[in-house]
């Protein structure tokens, strides 16, 4: 059996930097030494494995899975689906996604979650789904609202989810969130501004998918997502700088 390959190495001008000063929390949570680059093991790029016993039914549907019996989540419903590629264009198939998010008002369900908006005592606000063999997933949720927060005097985040992706191995293992088509709040957000590159922001905007859309019910947005590959790029012979 061949040895498994490294990973892709992380493209430094498509990422942004640790440290951004109009990105207050940003200052402490930056490191002010050098980073160290350190091999994969064997256990980071062969593992862990999520079968479907892992995966409770009704999981990757938000708007019933916390709900009382006969209630649902109140705000707009949506359809958040897409596909799980490696940087080779091909797609993962049983990846585990897990989503988090706020509620339609804009408020999570975290006891240091103070805005004035009401908790819907009918939302969790997270699930989790593997992909098929195509590496497709999908969710049912509602859009969550925007909410401001404690950056400059008047910072709002726009409306997003997180998301988690495991790929195949722990080194592949993404976590970020995806915005939504036509949301003015994006471009003013100073999180998103850390990123430099406008067709990085671009890749992390969920188009609105009118095909997928289920009449009389929901709007549906895509959003794919691409982890690194196995074919990685070494220095002289060796993975030092990776």
């Amino acid at each position: 059996m061949p040895k498994p390959g490294e990973f892709y190495q992380r493209d430094r001008a498509w990422h942004p930097p640790a440290h951004v000063h109009d990105y207050k929390t940003s200052v402490a949570r930056s490191p002010r030494q050098a980073l160290i680059s350190l091999e994969n093991t064997v256990s980071e790029i062969t593992g862990p494995v999520f079968g479907h016993g892992d995966i409770g039914a009704g999981d990757n549907d938000l708007i019933h899975n916390y709900a009382q019996a006969g209630h649902s989540a109140l705000g707009e419903r949506i359809l958040l689906h897409g596909r799980i590629f490696d940087e080779n264009s091909r797609p993962l198939p049983h990846t585990l996604v897990e989503i988090w998010q706020a509620n339609a008002g804009g408020r999570y369900r975290h006891k240091k979650d103070t805005y004035l908006a009401p908790i819907d005592p009918n939302f969790g606000g997270c699930g989790r789904t593997l992909t098929d063999e195509n590496g497709y997933y999908y969710f049912r949720t509602v859009k969550p609202g925007a909410y401001p927060w404690r950056n400059w005097v008047n910072s709002w985040r726009p409306a997003h989810i997180h998301m988690s992706i495991f790929g195949t191995a722990f080194a592949q293992r993404l976590i970020t969130q995806l915005y939504f088509e036509g949301d003015p709040l994006i471009h003013a957000c100073p999180i998103v501004n850390t990123i430099p590159d406008p067709a990085a922001i671009d890749r992390l905007i969920a188009p609105l998918d009118m095909n997928a859309a289920i009449p009389f019910d929901c709007l549906a947005y895509r959003f794919d997502v691409v982890l690194r590959g196995r074919r990685s790029t070494l220095f002289e012979n060796r993975l030092e700088g990776n």
